[in-house]
């Protein structure tokens, strides 16, 4: 038998050469070779695989489904964010979700009627119908930009192409998801993964006429931008777009009470696997869309919603060995390698262990045959372990007291609780490899510089050939040496200058994100960018003196406490963190922080509050306030314009210093006229 490394390499160039011709027929239109040729090596793949299992295990030729349409859709930009949802796993979860929500929009408590759906795993995509008409479909994207998928989109049976009533919005944007059956997906399951492939695969078709021949379907779920609003619940929504013909699912129901939200959960899990497609929970979305509207949304996802996921899958496995990972944050994270085994239609190989404390609190080892669970997108984990089936000459994992590079690790004491964090971290910033190595892979992430191409695979690639180690080597890549690299052409290694030139006009508050300060998410970086407002006044951090100053009057923002003060003084201390952070500046144009409205009722003002209100909580009274253009504070001080002060409770120690400094003191009914002004 021939040498398995020959093995490997004959079938890796197969691979790479199919890869090639797939990009000459779907990305290029100009194939090289006949249909005939190409089925030929295609074969001579699978007769690989079929003879050597090892060459099986590795996937690759399933993972081919047409090739990677970069380019070739046009980008454009969506009317209203695709935002992501967060997510529930329990009752309590769910509980704390409506918690959240009589809180912010102080309802006290009062029930809050929701709208349920089923959460389709399927492909995301938005229509936007002006005076009726179909003229635009787009892709998901980042969320904020998405691909002109239109052509195919029309493919769908019963999409409709115009809306008849003369009822219709002007502008009306309708978010839907779409799929294959799974009736449909069985006659064609040796050509994809799974259904959600398939329909993602067949949306990103160059030429519609071969979309046209999968099956897809749709439901219409939620709406983007609708000018003018006509409806006020998303219950009257669907029932709309319903009579306008839209797709929508039988199984959305309206619910009141913890009680209904939990039967309704448990009803429609125990019938899933006898629907035609796939669901994997329940998204839950406040029903009046008014109060949609108020609570309004995070960085990344809406207040108003939540996926309720189902059940966790589980299986049993066994641990081949336990491998500590180094986080970007300085995280020591213990990992499970275990036996592969398939978990809800995933095949898993690693599981985490949390932490140390997680270790020694489950007592688990080396050779353990374990329980492990992967509920939604969450990394699967070790639930349990069955101590019967232990080998008697097991021995106890100890958790190393070093990072992977040498230096000796801490646990952090906690200023709230007065306790040990449960996590060990390297405190070595870049100095770290393990910890700069994964702080590239946050910087070239989605939300930070979002390098399309330059994913965490390729930084991985990139850094064993000594071509990044540091972020500023992005910006001064060896292109004559990627070309040498297997698997790079000159397709792919132009589009990745096309990405990477992009990303070099970068706003303040994403570059701040991008940096990879720990306690500082995207959130943070907002309140921080809209603090500093320029690059220039931002890298005054570097220096100590200046930083000292800066420190003290962080504090002053609200959302920024001694935690995250901490640990931007912690960052910046690093002298080798400072300057990779300022050779990553000298690459970048990094835009002044714009307020989200420079015209509105509180521009340029800094405001303070005090006291609770009768018609809104303190959350969103502060969040209108930035909406209009104002910055909030924390404490007193010569700074502040205004301090606001609810009817309800308000501190009288901070009113007497507002006095004292003469700030410009808004009760309650005054803000209240000056937000109907």
């Amino acid at each position: 038998m021939p040498e398995r490394s020959k093995i490997l390499n004959d079938y890796k160039k197969k691979i790479e050469n199919l890869k090639k011709h797939n990009n000459y027929y779907y990305n290029e239109d100009s194939p090289k070779i006949s249909d005939q040729e190409f089925d030929n090596l295609k074969k001579e793949i699978e007769n690989l695989e079929k003879k050597y299992f090892f060459l099986k295990e590795l996937n690759l030729l399933s993972k081919i489904v047409g090739a990677t349409p970069l380019n070739k859709f046009k980008k454009i930009k969506h009317l209203s964010p695709m935002l992501s949802l967060s997510n529930a796993f329990s009752l309590e979860d769910m509980k704390d979700f409506l918690k959240r929500i009589c809180n912010f929009l102080n309802l006290k408590n009062k029930q809050i009627e929701l709208f349920c759906e089923p959460k389709i795993d399927g492909i995301s995509a938005t229509l936007i119908y002006e005076k009726g008409i179909l003229t635009r479909g787009l892709s998901r994207g980042d969320g904020e930009t998405g691909e002109d998928i239109l052509e195919n989109l029309l493919t769908i049976k019963n999409l409709p192409k115009k809306i008849l009533s003369k009822d219709a919005p002007n502008l009306l944007e309708v978010r839907c998801e779409v799929y294959i059956g799974k009736h449909d997906f069985s006659k064609m399951s040796d050509k994809f993964a799974n259904p959600r492939n398939a329909a993602g695969g067949s949306l990103r078709q160059k030429d519609a006429k071969e979309t046209a021949k999968i099956p897809l379907k749709y439901f219409a779920y939620g709406f983007g931008k609708v000018s003018p609003m006509i409806f006020n619940t998303q219950n009257e929504f669907l029932k709309t777009i319903k009579k306008w013909k839209f797709e929508t699912n039988p199984l959305s129901k309206q619910v009141d009470t913890l009680n209904k939200i939990e039967i309704n959960h448990r009803e429609i899990e125990q019938i899933r696997s006898s629907l035609d497609y796939d669901i994997d929970g329940l998204v839950f979305k406040v029903n009046d869309l008014s109060l949609q509207k108020r609570l309004g949304n995070t960085s990344n996802s809406p207040r108003w919603a939540i996926a309720y996921k189902f059940s966790a899958e589980k299986a049993i496995t066994k641990i081949k060995d336990i491998m500590i990972q180094v986080g970007r944050t300085g995280a020591i994270t213990p990992v499970a390698k275990v036996d592969s085994v398939n978990v809800g239609g995933v095949v898993v190989s690693n599981a985490t262990l949390h932490n140390e404390d997680e270790i020694e609190r489950k007592d688990i080892r080396i050779g353990d045959t374990v329980q492990i669970q992967r509920a939604g997108d969450v990394i699967p984990q070790v639930v349990s372990v069955d101590k019967s089936k232990r080998d008697k000459n097991s021995k106890k994992f100890i958790f190393p007291d070093k990072c992977l590079c040498g230096s000796k690790t801490s646990k952090e004491l906690s200023k709230s609780t007065k306790k040990l964090d449960a996590v060990r971290r390297c405190t070595k910033g870049y100095s770290c490899n393990y910890i700069a190595k994964e702080k590239l892979k946050h910087l070239v992430s989605k939300e930070a510089l979002n390098i399309d191409g330059l994913g965490k695979k390729v930084i991985e690639q990139f850094w064993d050939l000594n071509l990044i180690k540091e972020p500023s080597n992005i910006f001064d890549l060896n292109y004559k040496q990627i070309e040498n690299i297997e698997g790079w052409g000159e397709l792919s290694i132009n589009n990745l200058k096309k990405a990477i030139k992009k990303s070099q006009i970068i706003s303040l508050d994403k570059f701040i994100y991008s940096i990879g300060i720990r306690h500082i998410g995207q959130e943070n970086a907002k309140i921080l960018a809209g603090f500093f407002r320029s690059i220039q006044e931002f890298s005054k951090l570097f220096d100590f003196k200046n930083r000292k100053k800066i420190l003290i009057n962080l504090i002053d923002l609200d959302g920024i406490g001694e935690t995250q003060i901490q640990s931007i003084e912690n960052f910046f201390f690093n002298k080798t963190n400072t300057r990779i952070i300022e050779d990553l500046m000298n690459k970048l144009n990094i835009k002044d922080y714009v307020t989200q409205n420079s015209d509105g009722k509180f521009s340029n003002k800094k405001l303070m509050f005090t006291g609770g209100f009768k018609d809104m909580s303190r959350s969103e009274a502060k969040e209108v306030a930035e909406n209009n253009g104002g910055k909030v504070l924390g404490s007193i001080s010569k700074k502040l314009d205004y301090l606001v002060v609810g009817d309800s409770k308000p501190t009288k120690s901070k009113i007497e210093q507002a006095k004292q400094l003469k700030i410009k003191i808004i009760l309650e009914k005054d803000w209240n006229k000056i937000l109907n002004s």
